[in-house]
């Protein structure tokens, strides 16, 4: 007997240059929002139903911000770290 198992598809190559800024926006602008929110507010329940907001707003803020930066980020990048060598 054979077993299945759903394996979904992959995007291409080419979609990495939007999926790494999309999914690196989603977990910093998380992290960043919720340690903000919970400096401001404590532990509460203020804290609980303002968090999923401010990280909305961040992510909205986060996403387009890395999609224009990251070119940038690169060059300098590649300023101050040596190539790989061949």
């Amino acid at each position: 007997m054979t077993s299945f198992r759903f394996r979904p598809g992959r995007l291409p190559a080419h979609c990495a240059a939007f999926v790494m800024p999309f999914v690196l926006s989603i977990l910093m602008s998380f992290i960043v929002s919720g340690v903000s929110t919970l400096k401001s507010l404590g532990i509460s329940a203020a804290f609980l139903s303002t968090w999923p907001w401010a990280w909305l707003l961040s992510w909205l803020v986060a996403f387009p911000t890395l999609l224009l930066v990251l070119p940038l980020v690169r060059r300098i990048v590649s300023l101050v770290v040596e190539s790989a060598p061949r």
